[in-house]
């Protein structure tokens, strides 16, 4: 490594962290949700100006790409956050909890942005000591939308090309400030099915008489929950769940609609257009049955997150430096949610990592999560290392 010492790194983090923790705290008790993230864009890039560093325009509408070193255009490392948050109600009646109703950092997102922010003034200071550049992406839209797909396809990694990405998760039930990691799939392809069943309304007295949709719903849920062991082979991972169903107004009303959404998730992209086959062969055998009619809505929006090999190797190696080795772990099984880093991966080789906030930390999209602060100088300095080991 240049002559930046592991002591230099923590120096500039202690220097910082106390005023990352508080533009966490904002972060969060201003929660918005994908592509609405107009104030936290903008708290983001204020945050950026005063540094030495190139604010590019944006690419979608809320995201903030920027650039460190841009001169030196020999190798670059790009390193992204997610700061979006999710549509829940908080209760963790913190200080800084939510003030806004129905919206909450419950994936923490808001400690993902903080850590970028606090790695782009730590490596501000050690801009001499670095042999390349280093691109911070604030990526907006992550929950539902994938808006890092959006954004890579926008051209957000490509001048200069990215060599190399890194990303992090915070995850309850790990010792916090370790570092755990998998190389190889990390997490599933996921696609949202939204279904619209069409039957005949009656009253409740006279069933004979309707196309009941609830009884077409709920015989439609049966059958597809059997796709995953009766149509897939059993090596093959697949889970279907139905998350939402609506219908009907009144207690003796059968009604004429149902509608019902849900995911698809799945590691093998091979298998995705068997899958949507399969949903379609379901809806139109128990509709034809019911003398009604259906319509489709299909979105694979997701694919699998694969860590490279050889770049998580890279990483690993070097924490060592920096970490107790006790406090790097590997974990074995991918993961079945899903993550839209995966389309950075797709550009450049890159590794996601989690990042331990706990072992007794509520659980991530619960409605009393909470990043935990202690956490974020690990993060900031896991960041820092890598990229300066990777720009040697």
């Amino acid at each position: 490594m240049s002559s930046v010492t592991k002591e230099r790194i923590n120096q500039l983090i202690d220097k910082y962290i106390d005023k990352v923790i508080k533009l966490r705290h904002h972060i969060h008790q201003h929660p918005e949700i994908g592509h609405k993230e107009f104030k936290t864009c903008e708290l983001i890039r204020n945050t950026l100006t005063k540094l030495d560093i190139d604010i590019l325009p944006p690419f979608l509408k809320t995201d903030t790409v920027a650039i460190l070193n841009r001169e030196k255009a020999n190798k670059n490392i790009t390193l992204r956050a997610d700061i979006d948050a999710l549509p829940l109600c908080e209760n963790s009646n913190l200080p800084y909890s939510s003030s806004i109703p129905k919206m909450m950092h419950a994936c923490g997102h808001d400690g993902h942005t903080a850590i970028l922010l606090g790695t782009a003034m730590v490596l501000n200071e050690l801009k001499e000591n670095i042999n390349g550049s280093v691109r911070f992406v604030f990526q907006p839209a992550e929950e539902g939308f994938a808006g890092g797909k959006d954004l890579v396809e926008a051209g957000a990694i490509d001048n200069p090309k990215a060599d190399a990405v890194l990303a992090l998760h915070g995850w309850p039930g790990y010792k916090t400030g370790s570092i755990n990691y998998k190389s190889g799939i990390w997490s599933s392809a996921c696609a949202f099915i939204k279904i619209k069943i069409k039957g005949r309304g009656a009253h409740g007295a006279r069933p004979e008489l309707s196309a009941d949709p609830i009884l077409i719903s709920a015989k439609i849920i049966d059958s597809l929950y059997h796709i995953p062991s009766r149509s897939i082979g059993a090596l093959e991972s697949v889970i279907i769940s139905i998350c939402q169903i609506q219908s009907g107004s009144y207690p003796n009303i059968i009604p004429e609609t149902a509608e019902m959404q849900g995911t698809i998730r799945f590691f093998n992209m091979e298998l995705e257009p068997e899958i949507k086959r399969l949903v379609h062969r379901v809806l139109k055998s128990v509709c034809d049955m019911y003398d009604a009619s259906y319509e489709l809505e299909y979105k694979c929006n997701y694919i699998p997150m694969v860590n490279d090999a050889a770049f998580t190797e890279f990483c690993s190696n070097k924490l060592t430096k920096y970490f107790n080795r006790d406090d790097i772990v590997t974990f074995d099984k991918p993961l079945t949610g899903s993550e839209d880093f995966a389309f950075f991966q797709k550009k450049a080789p890159g590794l996601m990592f989690r990042l331990g906030i706990g072992e007794n930390s509520p659980e991530l999209h619960s409605n009393t999560f909470d990043f935990n602060d202690k956490a974020i100088k690990d993060g900031i300095l896991a960041f820092t290392a890598l990229t300066l080991e990777y720009l040697l």
